[in-house]
């Protein structure tokens, strides 16, 4: 690994923090503006990308505070977009994937929060320039005024998802693809994640994803809703993942979670529509990439027929919650979605 760690190299595991599950306690969530129009496909495409973050940035804000990152010339149009409802803070950026190239936020059993900034290289060099994003989990850690620890692991926070017990859902795909982490093996990227988030066991889901623009980031396809429940993408012959998806459900259905336990498996099934992106690929359209706050799941539509079938199994998994289904098909042009633009800091 780069920079390797040892017993007594200061880090999240030796200081006693860990990474908390998505469905715990949030004091706020994190956003970014839109601004690299090249992934959307053009300056339309950015306006609309644009809308949709608005509505959901304003939707979160209707449960727990939102701070959105903004490029200074683009703060006007932000507050105005968002109708007020969210604190906008100036930043440089070069992106707007919070969840991908902000910090994953830890904490521990004190009252006290940190956060892991890992290596970020806009998945794989895929985009120039992206050095304002690399920097970006740094600099929120630090306005927050909690402690940052620098990350020995080329990593993005959509590869990447917890139970907030020790395990930890990932793919081959994304951590060992030679663009992230050339040379690295599983070994030494499961060492990464015990270290850096207290990660006890690793699932990997494999490779084969038809999703080019993240190399198969596990939000969108598998999830945990607690502790020994994982809820799984499935798809229909002729889908472009249908066979990623089946190995991915035999890996989940033969492993144990940190905790020993088999899983317990929610199958979720993708859009039935297949679309192509700007770019002609698939478009990378999923049920999983929902995002959950306090007290509510903001999850996506796409104007499909399994839109409702997806918004019931759901609000099944996390009964209690609200369910507010926003149309996001102009986000996922972009390579993402709901998950992929949020990123949440825990209540200490």
């Amino acid at each position: 690994m780069n920079n390797p760690l040892d017993r007594a190299t200061p880090s999240p595991l030796h200081d006693g923090y860990f990474w908390p599950a998505e469905w715990e306690p949030h004091r706020r969530t994190w956003m970014c503006w839109p601004v690299r129009g090249e992934c959307f496909g053009g300056a339309d495409a950015l306006l609309r990308a644009k809308q949709a973050y608005a509505r959901v940035a304003r939707a979160i804000s209707a449960f727990e505070p939102v701070t959105l990152s903004v490029r200074p010339q683009e703060a006007a149009e932000a507050k105005l977009a968002t109708g007020g409802k969210v604190e906008i803070v100036e930043m440089a950026l070069d992106d707007s994937w919070a969840r991908d190239f902000g910090p994953t936020f830890l904490r521990n059993g004190k009252g006290q929060l940190s956060g892991v900034q890992w290596i970020f290289n806009a998945w794989g060099r895929k985009y120039q320039s992206y050095a304002n994003d690399a920097t970006f989990a740094r600099r929120v850690l630090e306005r927050a005024g909690l402690a940052v620890y620098r990350a020995a692991l080329t990593c993005e926070g959509g590869a990447i998802a917890t139970d907030g017990q020790g395990t930890v859902l990932t793919t081959e795909q994304c951590l060992l693809n030679a663009n992230r982490n050339p040379g690295r093996s599983k070994r030494d990227v499961e060492e990464a994640l015990r270290l850096y988030l207290g990660a006890r066991q690793v699932i990997w889901l494999g490779e084969g994803f038809a999703d080019e623009e993240t190399d198969g980031h596990v939000d969108n396809i598998a999830c945990f809703a607690g502790p020994g429940r994982v809820i799984v993408g499935v798809a229909a012959k002729g889908h472009p993942d249908c066979a990623a998806l089946k190995e991915a459900m035999r890996r989940l259905k033969s492993a144990r979670d940190a905790e020993g336990r088999a899983l317990n498996i929610v199958e979720l099934p993708q859009p039935k529509t297949l679309r192509q992106d700007w770019r002609g690929r698939p478009l990378p359209a999923s049920y999983v990439n929902f995002y959950l706050v306090n007290g509510a799941l903001i999850m996506p539509a796409f104007d499909d027929p399994h839109d409702e079938d997806a918004r019931t199994i759901l609000g099944q998994c996390f009964p209690g919650r609200d369910i507010m289904q926003i149309d996001v098909l102009a986000i996922v042009e972009g390579g993402g979605g709901i998950h992929c633009i949020t990123q949440q800091e825990p209540r200490a």
